[in-house]
């Protein structure tokens, strides 16, 4: 039996960050200790209060059999957690749907919704699973490039007629993976009124909504005026609680589309383990002490990361949010030869900026999931390889 890929998995490339898994095994086997600063998976725990619901929920074995859906528990707790948060009110019956981790949602959202031939607008650089989605569902993607010189927003006012006649669906992320930008009330407010006008449908990504630094505010599309009407808003607890491995999330907004996206999930899954479920009401409608400083956590990893970057004459852009780095790398580099570098020699993974998109040639995105002594020691390992290497700002 000779078995071929489906012609739809073949238009997707090979996935980076196992490649660069790969790359790391190798060079540990080599001897090389490496800090992995490559895969954006939390190393703090969950709150102490999050796994004792857990565990306690646990212990009840009536609760062992399918959820099927969202208890409404949970449907309440994201409701509370978005009018306490993001000044955003929702009504739990039909604006919130659970999913398992926001990249649940988004990876089925496209087949749900998308019919072979019609446009979804994707950020690039932007997170892998964005276009992967709409290739699976046999979608075209026109990319948005995002560019440090308009503040890595699309400008939406030069995508053709032509391609919006045929978009149903366009998706943005502030703040965003790979490339860490903010966006304020006024660019929402545009998004707002250009989906109204072409009808299309906006998927927004706040999976980092938490993790906001140098006390930027906290801005919710779904707190824009007329935003319910023409889109949706993926959250998650994975970066926000730590609870990353119980993959567990939501999608709020647009009563439509989260109909017809439960309705597709009716087909492919029975719901969230019920004790992962409580654990996540009793996240949600905690009094988010542990959220403020989880973040001044984060702050203080990009400024001992940053600062020890600058030795090197490697002037590296302030994230203002995530637990990401987007940084441009010296001329003369290609993102993956970079990347590779730096773990063969410095002993210091990250994932390459073109893992992204084309745009994403020429940075690399390094994941603040170490300790801030540990990334100063990143730090030092890639002050010694660029001395090593003569390079050149």
């Amino acid at each position: 039996m000779n078995l071929i890929a489906s012609k739809k998995l073949q238009k997707m490339s090979a996935s980076i960050f196992q490649e660069v898994a790969n790359r790391k095994k190798e060079a540990i086997k080599r001897g090389k200790d490496v800090i992995d600063l490559s895969v954006g998976s939390p190393d703090f725990p969950p709150p102490s209060f999050v796994v004792d619901s857990l565990v306690e929920a646990a212990k009840d074995t009536s609760r062992y059999g399918y959820t099927l859906t969202g208890i409404s528990e949970f449907h309440e707790a994201v409701s509370y957690f978005y009018k306490k948060r993001y000044a955003v009110e929702l009504n739990q019956e039909n604006e919130v749907l659970q999913l398992m981790g926001s990249q649940d949602g988004l990876a089925h959202l496209a087949t749900a919704l998308i019919n072979p031939g019609d446009y979804v607008l994707v950020p690039d650089p932007g997170y892998p699973i964005y276009e992967a989605s709409v290739n699976i569902a046999g979608g075209v993607i026109y990319p948005l490039p995002l560019l440090a010189e308009n503040k890595f927003q699309p400008k939406l006012d030069e995508i053709p007629l032509e391609v919006l006649q045929n978009t149903k669906m366009m998706i943005i992320s502030y703040p965003g993976n790979p490339v860490t930008a903010l966006a304020d009330r006024s660019f929402f407010e545009k998004v707002v009124a250009f989906a109204k006008q072409h009808e299309i449908l906006i998927v927004h990504d706040f999976a980092y909504s938490e993790l906001i630094f140098d006390d930027h505010p906290q801005l919710s599309f779904m707190s824009i005026p007329g935003a319910k009407e023409v889109g949706i808003e993926f959250n998650s607890l994975s970066k926000t609680f730590n609870m990353a491995g119980c993959r567990i999330g939501y999608v709020v907004g647009n009563r439509q589309a989260i109909e017809i996206l439960a309705s597709f999930k009716s087909h492919i899954d029975y719901g969230i383990f019920y004790p992962i479920q409580k654990a996540a009401v009793t996240a949600l409608t905690s009094d988010f002490h542990f959220l403020r400083e989880q973040a001044k956590e984060y702050e203080l990893r990009r400024d001992a990361l940053i600062s020890g970057l600058k030795k090197s004459g490697w002037q590296v852009e302030k994230s203002p949010a995530t637990m990401f780095v987007w940084a441009k790398i010296p001329a003369g580099w290609t993102s993956r030869e970079f990347a590779f570098e730096l773990i063969d020699q410095a002993g210091v993974a990250v994932i390459p900026g073109d893992a992204f998109g084309r745009l994403g040639e020429g940075y690399v995105r390094i994941a603040m999931v170490q300790p801030p002594e540990q990334l100063s020691i990143a730090a030092e390992r890639i002050h010694q390889f660029i001395m090593k290497q003569a390079i050149t700002y």
